[in-house]
């Protein structure tokens, strides 16, 4: 018993070590680690990483002209909730619910609700939630605090507000990047009926099969190729969704976490444009448009 403990202790360290060694030694080291599945779904964890907080460089400037206005509304937790509307060029009950990367609700945002708007040609309102409420940064730590501080009681109140604001006749689709793509997915399964359809850009699913066979509609995914929300990762989700009776469609991209957004430098403009042809050509058909 002494010696398994002392080897379990020594492994223990030895994996500390490598954790923090610089790179070059990580490199001679070539440690080989087994998948393992992250302990919840959220993303939360991962915001303490270095190496995942570096691929998420500080966004690139941006000032943009945005379509819509700022909206409130009142989430169940007795608190005003906002978000950007864009409303639709005649009263109509198709939505869709956008939802932000780690670094807010900022332009970049609000640019590309406006696409989504302009693209399924004004038919569709489009409501991007604040989830942070009201706090942007451009700065990947504090970024990560912000992930780390979101609480899933307040997200959760966030979307039931959206949900009661758009009323219960509303027809959803959701779409959200890195952070705001797990979201998307739990956005798709708290407006159960009313969901229609769900787009997720590299964001953590939900592992739970029960909970995934309450899902309405099926879900777009778009991953790229990384060690966190892996191929592993994403192919434990798509068992999932197998065992849930449920529908998945994915594609992982030859690309680094976040390269179809272009606040990122590191964006990919040829993979960003083919997986956005998916997505728009996704929420045409769920809207039948």
């Amino acid at each position: 018993m002494v010696k398994l403990l002392l080897g379990t202790s020594i492994a223990i360290v030895s994996f500390i070590s490598y954790l923090f060694a610089p790179v070059e030694t990580k490199k001679e080291t070539q440690i080989t680690l087994c998948y393992v599945a992250p302990a919840d779904d959220s993303m939360a964890s991962f915001a303490t990483d270095p190496a995942f907080v570096a691929l998420h460089p500080a966004p690139l400037p941006l000032q943009y002209d945005a379509m819509g206005e700022k909206v409130t509304f009142k989430a169940p937790d007795g608190t005003d909730a906002t978000g950007y509307l864009v409303k639709a060029k005649k009263k109509s009950d198709k939505w869709l619910f956008v939802y932000q990367e780690w670094w807010g609700l900022n332009d970049y945002i609000r640019r590309q609700s406006d696409t989504f708007y302009n693209d399924l040609n004004g038919d569709v309102n489009v409501l991007a939630l604040d989830l942070y409420d009201g706090k942007v940064t451009d700065v990947p730590a504090e970024a990560g605090k912000l992930v780390q501080g979101a609480q899933e009681a307040r997200l959760e109140a966030i979307i039931k507000g959206g949900l009661a604001y758009v009323g219960p006749k509303a027809k959803i689709a959701n779409v959200g990047w890195c952070f705001g793509g797990g979201w998307s997915l739990r956005s798709g399964l708290l407006g159960g009926k009313q969901t229609v359809g769900t787009v997720m850009y590299y964001g953590m699913p939900v592992r739970d099969v029960e909970k995934l066979k309450q899902l309405s509609g099926d879900v777009l995914g778009v991953f790229a190729t990384e060690e966190r929300i892996s191929k592993e990762v994403v192919e434990e989700f798509a068992a999932n969704m197998k065992a849930a009776n449920k529908t998945l469609m994915y594609k992982i991209y030859p690309g680094v976490h976040g390269f179809a957004n272009p606040s990122n430098p590191k964006y990919d403009e040829e993979s960003s444009k083919q997986a956005y042809e998916k997505a728009i050509s996704y929420l045409k058909e769920r809207f039948k448009i």
